[in-house]
């Protein structure tokens, strides 16, 4: 009998733990990391600082590229975010007095493929980069996570991520930057922020890949979860529960210990970019700084927070709140160039990794397109793109032509009359003789997307995705006539769908095989935030 009550006991136990699993595991997880990933107080950063004038008529230039930025947070393109009351007038202000691209594409719908193309202008694929890389085990952790009634992640089983993890899912080291070549030719070179590109590891970390400094995101907080000064918006949903638990509000500077930034994320990392400008407004300079912003967790400061009361949407203000903090950050870049004289001769260029994500529940974040982040609708990879030069690049200049994202390898390049790698096959195209010279026609006929077995083409005016998971799905678009892709002409045009399959599949068949495996399908809903998903809505699963 004893022993009867003792099993049963257990058995309670094991059903009262599964039962409780994700309040267990949300609870965990944070109690560890705090263990295995101690974060040190606040430490001053000391950038370089040039002693000398270097005489050079190369430009100086900046990168900034916004994360999960939505093509309707800009309130140049469309009135500002969701509701149209958030105004963005310092972006606004660098693409007037520059030129604003209309038809900007991200390399990906997804963050880590996107900038490694950005930093080789390659498409990734090229060299097998097709997945974010992120922490072993967490497809399991955030399906353990799952909510009732939540569409699930589906997990692949024959996949040992384990042996991946965060070391092996980075840029390669044998790849060529733009840092590197800058650096080759007389750049300061940093980096300030998100990476994403395997930067816990020997090789593949920012200083590895030609930053001469790097100021690193370690983790996702952009301020402690309970700070005095912050807002916080959670949504109902296991990727959120699985964001909130894992974060921690950390940085590092060259590969060092973990240290807690010196405040709000986004202000801090323009604070310590204002300072690179400083202290080498004598010499070239190359600053690359990627916010986080707005990428979740959700996390304003009250004093953005509170210029949003009106919208009565508190995750809105809250979002609302993060970008103001981005605009702020593209004046006081603005301003200090402006105070060390180094305006004219400075090239800015600032873009999204990708567009905004149907995850955190708001509506309208890539409006008028359809889709979001981790899809190949226009939504998830027509982004916002501003290039300023006011020596060479007249004001109030709009550019309705295709870019992308590896142009802006080729285009750092020929600003700085540097050749190009004659070793690697480069995507990118350099746009100076468009914006600059006046180039007529498309920098680009065709474009390609390849996320394993989900995939897309740009040819001309038409556009073809497709997919072979769940289903085989094809989705053709003229985006001439059809720019928001209402009407899918998958079952009318099969000359045209031939056509394109078939560059698509001369385009894969050339790529190697992708570094390393992928291990889930996602599912993202097409035209609501997944928050909002009900039976029979339209599905793409992302493969990662």
């Amino acid at each position: 009998m004893k022993k009867f009550i003792t099993l049963s006991v257990i058995a309670l136990c094991f059903i009262s733990a599964w039962n409780f699993r994700k309040e267990i595991a949300l609870t965990l997880i944070p109690l560890s990391l705090s263990f295995s990933n101690p974060i040190a107080e606040n430490q001053e950063i000391i950038w370089p600082v040039n002693k000398e004038i270097v005489v050079s008529d190369k430009p100086n230039i900046i990168l900034i590229l916004a994360d999960d930025l939505g093509f309707n947070d800009v309130s140049f393109y469309n009135g500002g975010a969701a509701d149209g009351s958030l105004k963005t007038p310092n972006i606004d202000k660098l693409a007037r007095d520059g030129i604003a691209f209309t038809n900007g594409y991200a390399a990906s719908p997804v963050c880590s493929p996107s900038r490694a193309s950005i930093m080789t202008g390659r498409y990734s694929s090229r060299y097998g980069f097709e997945f974010t890389p992120y922490p072993a085990n967490a497809a399991r952790i955030m399906n353990l996570l799952r909510r009732d009634g939540e569409l699930e992640t589906i997990e692949l089983d024959d996949v040992q991520w384990d042996e991946v993890g965060l070391t092996i899912g980075g840029l390669p080291s044998n790849e060529i930057t733009i840092a590197e070549l800058l650096k080759d030719n007389g750049y300061y070179t940093a980096h300030i922020g998100k990476w994403h590109l395997g930067g816990f590891t020997d090789g593949m970390k920012p200083n590895d890949q030609g930053f001469d400094d790097s100021l690193m995101l370690n983790s996702s907080l952009y301020l402690p979860k309970n700070h005095p000064d912050v807002v916080n918006a959670k949504i109902d949903s296991s990727i959120e529960d699985m964001v909130w638990a894992s974060s921690q509000f950390a940085v590092s500077f060259n590969g060092g210990e973990p240290f807690e930034p010196g405040g709000y994320i986004t202000d801090y990392y323009t604070n310590e970019a204002v300072n690179v400008i400083n202290n080498n407004k004598d010499r070239p300079f190359f600053l690359y700084l990627g916010h986080f912003a707005p990428h979740n967790p959700l996390q304003s400061l009250k004093k953005d927070y509170e210029k949003h009361k009106h919208m009565q949407n508190h995750t809105l203000q809250v979002y609302s709140g993060m970008i103001e903090a981005l605009d702020r950050s593209i004046k006081k870049i603005v301003d200090v160039l402006e105070e060390n004289g180094l305006t004219d001769n400075t090239l800015i260029i600032f873009t999204s990794d990708n567009g905004g994500a149907g995850y955190i529940g708001l509506h309208d974040i890539n409006k008028p397109y359809r889709g979001w982040k981790l899809t190949h609708f226009e939504g998830g990879v027509h982004v916002p793109f501003f290039v300023k030069w006011p020596s060479m690049i007249d004001k109030n200049q709009v550019f309705s032509q295709r870019i992308h994202h590896t142009d802006i390898f080729s285009t750092i390049l020929g600003a700085a009359n540097i050749k190009q790698p004659k070793n690697k096959h480069i995507d990118g195209k350099n746009l100076i003789p468009y914006i600059v010279d006046k180039k007529e026609g498309e920098p680009h006929d065709t474009l390609y997307w390849k996320n394993s077995t989900y995939q897309a083409i740009i040819h001309n005016d038409w556009k073809l995705m497709r997919s072979k998971y769940p289903f085989k799905q094809e989705f053709l678009y003229n985006l001439s006539n059809d720019p928001y892709e209402l009407i899918n002409l998958a079952s009318n045009e099969f000359e045209i769908k031939q056509l394109l399959n078939n560059m698509l599949d001369k385009h894969v068949e050339s790529m190697p095989k992708v570094k390393w495996p992928q291990s889930v399908y996602m599912p993202i809903t097409t035209d609501k935030p997944i928050t909002d998903y009900e039976d029979g809505d339209e599905l793409i699963y992302w493969p990662n």
